[in-house]
């Protein structure tokens, strides 16, 4: 039998937190459920999770800050829970380093779906992969160089003026898609659909602040935004 995927899920409200808990565990998840960012904090360096769900506004030590903290020290998969679509909330929490965001209320399917989609790119067996989804996201092995970045597509790493660049798996995920095709525009629905693996519609700020985060730590002229289109790797 399988070894379970073990979520740490952190939210202060109890409703949320027991139901929460209870519908991944029929799903087959081990859950570590903490009501503050704190105890969720102690929790993560006590049991190392495979995932991490955080709600943003949580006590003690608030969801983007928890996320700063994990992100520090473990590149774990990281989703946000925030009650607002619109919310400034979002766009922190992945420039903190989340991978994707849940907006409340949400259905425990599309919830289970979207953990299951982050654990695919992470190379968790957490469950069938999407119809059509590409995992190898057409990259040959060897090493590409684009000026002074180099990409090793077997050993998944990445420098840059000869020094080591740390990158998260979506991160990493996200340059092979550029590298994959450099000078090609990819819109942000290929991107959504090819490195989060939705099969669905998305919201396009995942994407684009992934891109700037990339950009931060390979270059800032290195992926070209394409207006009106999407963005591509310069090559």
């Amino acid at each position: 039998m399988a070894e379970q995927t073990h979520v740490l899920f952190v939210e202060d409200d109890d409703v949320i937190r027991e139901a929460t808990q209870l519908a991944l565990e029929r799903d087959g998840f081990a859950v570590t459920a903490m009501p503050d960012g704190l105890s969720g904090l102690e929790a993560f360096r006590a049991d190392r999770p495979d995932i991490a769900l955080l709600d943003v506004m949580v006590p003690g030590l608030d969801g983007v800050s928890l996320c700063r903290r994990i992100r520090d020290e473990s590149t774990v998969p990281v989703i946000m829970l925030s009650a607002r679509a619109d919310s400034i909330d979002v766009v922190l929490g992945l420039e903190a380093g989340a991978d994707d965001y849940v907006t409340k209320p949400f259905d425990g399917a599309v919830l289970v779906a979207r953990i299951r989609a982050v654990l695919r790119r992470f190379g968790h067996a957490s469950g069938p992969a999407s119809p059509g989804a590409d995992d190898s996201a057409g990259i040959d092995g060897g090493l590409l160089s684009f000026g002074d970045l180099e990409i090793d597509t077997e050993g998944m790493e990445v420098r840059r003026d000869g020094r080591p660049v740390g990158l998260t798996p979506t991160e990493m995920r996200l340059l092979l898609e550029f590298s994959s095709a450099p000078g090609t525009v990819l819109s942000r629905d290929k991107l959504l659909e090819r490195v989060w693996d939705y099969g669905w519609g998305g919201d396009t700020r995942v994407v684009d602040v992934h891109v700037q985060r990339l950009r931060t730590k390979i270059g800032q002229d290195r992926i070209e935004t394409v207006r009106g289109f999407g963005y591509k790797l310069k090559a």
